[in-house]
């Protein structure tokens, strides 16, 4: 998480899965008819069980890494690339293709979903201050440009500003390719 490097902030992952989100939809948002998406989801739950939140993020940061430079997305080959590039025993890849880790998967999704609720994907950030109690949370935010630097610490200030606000409910807007300045 880029925010990490010019803000003091401790990330504690946890793993959401548009597959049980959408489990048990007649549709299929996703557009997943063979399952694929459980297939990253039980791997990350595995990691999250067995080797801690450090290793789940540093799992995350290597699978977009590798997806940024097409890497392999065999499901069980590709993953155990990516494992072994997070520093994570490969094996952990086999768990993709079975139910073994569905439980730690469901309700650590029901976990970050609880916090927000509603009509809601991934990500769900939450915040929590200094003396423990929850400071904000909320579905996003859903960006297509990861901003680097001091642009990412003003977009995480900002995210728990607005999430912070008494009453605050949702944003939502276009994608914005770039902003020149006030509107």
């Amino acid at each position: 998480m880029e925010a990490t490097q010019v803000r003091p902030i401790s990330v504690r992952w946890r793993v959401m899965s548009l597959a049980v989100l959408n489990e048990g939809r007649e549709d299929d948002p996703e557009g997943d008819p063979e399952g694929y998406l459980w297939i990253p989801a039980r791997i990350c739950a595995a990691v999250q069980v067995e080797h801690g939140h450090e290793a789940l993020g540093r799992f995350y940061d290597a699978l977009w890494a590798s997806r940024e430079s097409g890497g392999s997305y065999d499901p069980v080959a590709g993953f155990a690339e990516v494992l072994a590039h997070a520093g994570l025993p490969a094996e952990l890849a086999r768990v993709g293709t079975s139910d073994a880790y569905d439980g730690a998967l469901r309700a650590s999704h029901a976990e970050g979903y609880g916090l927000v609720g509603g009509d809601i994907g991934s990500p769900v950030l939450a915040a929590t201050a200094p003396d423990g109690r929850r400071a904000a949370a909320l579905f996003g935010p859903v960006i297509s440009q990861v901003p680097r630097g001091e642009d990412a610490g003003r977009l995480w200030d900002g995210a728990v500003l607005v999430a912070g606000t008494p009453g605050f409910h949702t944003v939502k807007g276009p994608p914005q390719a770039e902003i020149s300045g006030p509107t």
